[in-house]
């Protein structure tokens, strides 16, 4: 089993990004997936969900109308589209399953927010 995310890098305050995470190794379209957060000096958290099937989405208060999780069960990744980004937003981004396998944790992606 393998996740590996991609797309952050730095952007203005109010800009967009979108976050990709390509799964791999196992049967993508049944499994719940979601995607997390390491601030430095806080604890992992969950802020986005989507259902196997893509049909229900749910978000943390900080992110709801602003993030939008969806994926593509054909393909098999996993996105994140971020929008209105602002100072509270950088931190390693993760996807993984949900609720998570500690053993499939993958790189992250960084996002910067910086004017």
């Amino acid at each position: 089993v393998q996740l590996v995310e991609s797309g952050g890098g730095l952007v203005q305050p109010g800009g967009s990004l979108t976050l990709s995470c390509i799964a791999s190794g196992f049967t993508f379209s049944n499994y719940r997936m979601a995607w997390y957060i390491q601030v430095v000096g806080k604890a992992l958290a969950l802020f986005a969900a989507i259902t196997s099937d893509g049909g229900r989405t749910n978000y943390g208060d900080s992110v709801k109308r602003r993030f939008t999780i969806s994926r593509d069960n054909s393909n098999d990744p996993v996105y994140l589209h971020m929008r209105s980004l602002n100072v509270e937003d950088p931190a390693v981004y993760y996807c993984n399953f949900r609720p998570y396998a500690e053993a499939t944790w993958g790189p992250g992606t960084r996002v910067t927010v910086s004017s």
